[in-house]
């Protein structure tokens, strides 16, 4: 069998975005299911929109997603000389011409045959003329018009295009710069690419390719066209329905493979399952597993996902990542060792490492002041309970989760107070809330200093 190649071509006009990511991830899933490469290419002819901070950008999101290539980046605009060495062959063939056509000329051409019911496509009239090269002129590819084109698409099956609808495209614009249509087959061509998946928007496209790789006498690849991912509304995927940047799903306290699994979830599926382990999505990646139907982009599975994995990491490794976060609350500085302690007890409730930082506060700031909700519970009436409480964690060496719950029920039954009672005023004097982690966990991971400092100020205040 064939080494399978396949490639990612982003163009840095502009940041990795959901869609882009998740082409990227077909393709690099489907080069490792075959043991094939995947190389990175990008497409930056735009000299104009092109910008070094997106290609920085791209690349950073890819690494941060851990879709790593195996050739490249390769960049168009330090390939000029393979363009026109392929233009020229075209010319010298006389399967290009010259055109010295206006812009002008041709806006009039278009109305006029849009107005007697024609093709506004070009009609030809510097096709036969033999033209030599002058500044200005376009270089246009000479489509056949007769008959049809065939693509063989490896998700929507044949799809039949009339070669009359084809005109002679550009392929050289007139400041000498390649068109995007001619640089993508020569590159794919060149590269030796096997597949090439792609959103299905490029489904067009595809017929003057093929055209293309046929007149430059290369074999085309297979050809996937995935379908596109739609906002929750059923509208085209926007900025308004999520992140531009996949960078942003970073900063907003999501986890890399939440993402990996949320994104190869949009259009592809294993039977019933889920959730899917890198190892897995690699063994078990197929293109016929792609579905026809528009994906529908769902923020409350990736959020769905996001929790499941934070669950699933590895305490060491969380804490590392949680580091940032917690800095950015601007909480004191603390030992790796106590932000590992306290990962256990936020896990089952966060599902973005955002809300794991806004849920620890109790855990690093010194001074806490309870919420209006917290408050109701500190009455007068719980001020004996809450200093015999006190005076027991202070007499106590150190802090043991079973210990302090047996202490808290003699006391609780002693002075006749319900379990909620007692234990949400003593939430609210460590927490300042009504819903923490158990009560028990926090504080003996908050320590004996901790607690008991927290326990003397509201006490003062009762």
């Amino acid at each position: 069998m064939q080494k399978v190649i396949t490639r990612f071509p982003p163009s840095p006009t502009g940041h990795l975005h959901i869609g882009s990511a998740r082409t990227a991830l077909f393709n690099w899933l489907f080069a490792r299911h075959h043991q094939g490469t995947f190389i990175l290419r990008i497409e930056d002819t735009d000299r104009l929109r092109s910008k070094q901070e997106y290609v920085d950008s791209i690349l950073e999101g890819m690494k941060w997603l851990g879709l790593n290539w195996d050739e490249g980046p390769y960049f168009q605009s330090q390939r000029m000389e393979i363009y026109k060495n392929h233009i020229q062959r075209l010319l010298t063939q006389k399967k290009a011409y010259y055109c010295y056509c206006t812009p002008e000329q041709l806006k009039e051409k278009r109305q006029i045959a849009l107005a007697q019911g024609k093709n506004p496509g070009y009609d030809g009239t510097c096709r036969n003329k033999n033209l030599p090269p002058r500044p200005g002129a376009v270089v246009r590819f000479k489509s056949n018009s007769i008959g049809e084109t065939v693509l063989t698409d490896l998700i929507h099956g044949p799809i039949i295009f009339d070669n009359a609808q084809l005109d002679d495209w550009i392929i050289q614009r007139s400041d000498g710069t390649p068109t995007y249509n001619f640089v993508v087959v020569v590159d794919d061509a060149t590269m030796g690419i096997t597949h090439v998946i792609r959103g299905d928007d490029h489904i067009n496209n595809t017929p003057k390719q093929l055209q293309l790789y046929e007149a430059l006498g290369y074999k085309p690849p297979q050809f996937a066209h995935v379908p596109m991912i739609l906002g929750p509304d059923k509208a085209k995927l926007s900025k308004r329905h999520g992140a531009a940047n996949i960078l942003e799903y970073r900063e907003m306290g999501f986890l890399p493979q939440a993402v990996v699994n949320f994104l190869v979830r949009l259009g592809w599926s294993y039977g019933d399952q889920e959730v899917f382990s890198l190892e897995e999505l690699i063994e078990k990646f197929d293109i016929s597993h792609i579905g026809k139907a528009a994906a529908v982009f769902d923020p409350e599975k990736l959020l769905w996902f996001n929790a499941h994995y934070i669950k699933e990491t590895p305490d060491e490794i969380l804490a590392e990542i949680l580091l940032p976060f917690l800095r950015k609350k601007g909480y004191p500085s603390t030992s790796i060792e106590y932000v590992i302690k306290i990962i256990p007890s936020l896990k089952p409730r966060a599902k973005t490492l955002i809300e794991m930082a806004d849920m620890a506060d109790f855990y690093f700031l010194d001074d806490i002041t309870p919420n209006a909700k917290a408050k109701k519970f500190l009455v007068p009436e719980i001020k004996p309970a809450l200093t015999e409480m006190l005076k027991a964690i202070e007499a106590m060496p150190s802090l043991n989760e079973s210990e302090i719950e047996q202490i808290f029920k003699e006391i609780k039954t002693k002075y006749d107070l319900s379990t909620r009672q007692f234990a949400q005023a003593i939430r609210a004097a460590l927490t300042g809330r009504t819903a923490s982690p158990g009560l028990f966990e926090i504080m003996a991971i908050m320590g004996k200093e901790r607690v008991v400092k927290r326990i003397k100020k509201v006490l003062e205040v009762l």
